[in-house]
């Protein structure tokens, strides 16, 4: 049996009883088990963001395109290319393991990825998976996984460019050529993002930025995207990913106000087939954050890491109905700073294995870990799923997870800031959920609650600390269905996230809203697309303790767009972001943007 062949097998062993539930074609992911499945069938809180998607938001940036989904909030520190936390199910910013096409990315400083500098012309879809994945991917996973897949071609040639104009002095170029047959591939992508931006942070001396610098603070980003792959004759598959996006960033501080940054990935894969049960692949990778930080063009520091990581894992089709799956990953932070740190580099590795499997309406999903962390010894993750199909129109899950985050080098060694002491992170989570489809559209919501010890927090001084415990819990849910010929597609997010004990117990964690909706309406008639978008948001605290005076209220953002065939390879696009100039802040004393207007031509050859 050949490789394809086997791949059919795998799909049939992990979503043979939900495919029942679906007469539509659903999305393949891989980022829930490691696995091909179907995204219905998943037994944990997945969603998936493709290209189409994408465009038909029109999305200037990487934040645009995740504001909106369920269960994830963002906070932003003055606009585009501004440092932008991410935070699933209400856990920390760091609590979101990021992959770019299956390799491990993010500062080994900060704990966090860059999301701000990688490129949205470069990506083909996005999977997001919200609850703990750490039995399967290790440190980092404890309030999820986000994987970014960068646009790639296996078969067929196309050529793609696409221009940007609007406000804050923006223009922002893409170009995108592609070829490729049967047996091999090749794509390659650039993409330019300008913008003159507006005033960061609207100053003060005392908090915030620490500076009262009321000029523009503009962003511009180059970036250059590489994929291609070789299928030989005996079922070998090679395929290789490189990325790499420039920045130059301008911001408001005291001791800093611009930085230089590199983000680059580069990857590659071996994928055969030994036998007709039996998948093996080896992945490698390596992922650069860089940054060099000036005041008035004038040096001050330089913060770079690297990640190198590797993975070899094997999937076993032991029936028809059962999969079983193991590995071994491997994984080396090295941190090369002009700041002294007491240690720059580390290296985990960790022994995975999964079963899957589905019996009737039955399914079952165990998974089980071991790390051993450089720093801080063994640390065993475990998950559980089990999954019922009542009828073609209604399906429920549950499960179950653990999962353990190290701290980073920041909370262990800057100097003056960090603290060696710092245990690591360990949680245990909880969820249940029930999604259908029917007369009403196709719909979904979950419940979970996430008990975390030792959270990473911060006393007064602002030092990290121990937090003893806190619980994340909340509800959230989405509805995609048509209201004559208009598409409708709704969000909504409740959540929770307090401490549970110390000095602020019973306060919210700070910058995560407590609610969050989206609604999208969208309608196509001949040549013409148009849609609107509300987003809203309930209030947040920009402080652990909840400071009365660090409130940030609630808001609503109303957007337009719309897009017009020109031709059948032409589309003209335009976008009204904020349209009723709302103000508003995600993190205190860093502005965000008024009312902005963009128009984008796009031209795509067909195959």
């Amino acid at each position: 049996m050949k490789q394809k062949q086997f791949v059919a097998v795998l799909l049939c062993a992990v979503t043979q009883s939900a495919q029942a539930a679906s007469n539509s074609i659903d999305e393949v992911v891989v980022t829930a088990t490691r696995t091909p499945q179907f995204a219905d069938s998943a037994l944990s809180s997945v969603t998936v963001i493709n290209r189409q998607d994408i465009e038909h938001l029109q999305a200037q940036s990487l934040p645009d395109v995740l504001r909106g989904v369920q269960g994830l909030t963002l906070s932003n520190n003055g606009g585009p290319g501004k440092v932008t936390s991410v935070y699933l199910r209400g856990s920390n910013a760091d609590h979101v393991l990021v992959l770019v096409d299956g390799v491990k990315v993010g500062s080994a400083t900060t704990g966090t990825a860059a999301f701000q500098d990688i490129p949205v012309a470069q990506i083909e879809r996005i999977e997001i998976v919200r609850g703990p994945r750490a039995s399967l991917y290790g440190s980092d996973a404890i309030g999820g996984v986000i994987q970014i897949f960068t646009r790639g071609n296996k078969a067929g040639s196309a050529t793609a460019l696409s221009f940007t104009a609007g406000s804050y002095g923006t223009y922002n170029t893409a170009a995108r050529l592609n070829r490729g047959g049967e047996q091999a591939w090749f794509s390659a992508k650039v993409n330019q993002q300008n913008t003159t931006g507006f005033n960061a942070c609207r100053g003060s001396l005392t908090a915030g930025c620490f500076a009262i610098q009321p000029d523009d603070d503009g962003y511009h980003n180059t970036s250059l995207g590489l994929d291609g792959g070789y299928r030989f004759d005996n079922g070998l598959v090679a395929e290789a990913q490189v990325l790499r996006a420039n920045s130059t960033t301008q911001y408001d501080g005291a001791s800093q106000n611009e930085a230089s940054g590199v983000q680059q990935v580069v990857g590659g894969t071996l994928r055969y087939a030994p036998a007709a049960i039996w998948n093996t692949s080896l992945h490698v990778g390596s992922s650069q954050d860089d940054a060099n930080n000036y005041l008035n063009s004038a040096f001050k520091s330089r913060f770079n890491s690297r990640r190198d990581t590797a993975s070899w894992q094997n999937d076993v089709a032991i029936t028809e109905n059962q999969l079983v799956t193991a590995g071994f990953d491997y994984q080396n932070d090295i941190v090369d700073s002009t700041t002294a740190y007491v240690e720059s580099k580390r290296d985990d590795d960790g022994v995975f294995g999964q079963y899957q499997g589905s019996f009737g309406a039955h399914r079952v999903q165990l998974s089980a870990r071991h790390d051993n962390n450089q720093q801080f010894g063994g640390h065993d993750t475990s998950g559980i799923g089990y999954g019922y199909v009542f009828s073609d129109a209604l399906r429920m899950t549950a499960s179950y997870g653990t999962a353990f985050k190290a701290p980073t080098f920041n909370q262990l060694y800057y100097p003056g800031f960090g603290s060696a002491t710092l245990r690591p992170e360990l949680s245990r989570s909880m969820e249940a959920g029930l999604s259908g489809h029917g007369s009403i559209g196709k719909w979904s919501v979950s419940a979970y609650q996430t008990d975390i010890t030792d959270l990473i927090g911060f006393d007064a001084a602002y030092n990290p600390v121990n937090i003893d415990s806190a619980r994340l819990s909340g509800m959230e849910g989405q509805l995609a269905t048509q209201v004559a010929d208009t598409e409708v597609n709704t969000t909504v997010t409740l959540q929770d996230p307090r401490q549970t004990s110390g000095t602020n117990n019973g306060k919210l964690l700070n910058r995560r809203a407590t609610e969050a909706v989206r609604i999208e309406l969208a309608h196509e008639y001949g040549a013409w697309r148009v849609a609107t978008s509300l987003y809203a948001e309930g209030r947040r605290f920009d402080d652990l303790a909840n400071t009365p005076g660090k409130e940030l209220p609630g808001y609503g953002l109303l957007d337009v767009r719309a897009g017009y065939r020109l031709a059948r390879e032409w589309l003209l696009q335009g976008r009204v972001d904020n349209l009723l100039d709302k103000p508003y802040e995600t993190a205190q004393y860093f502005n965000q943007p008024g009312r902005g207007v963009y128009l984008t031509l796009n031209y795509q050859s067909k195959n």
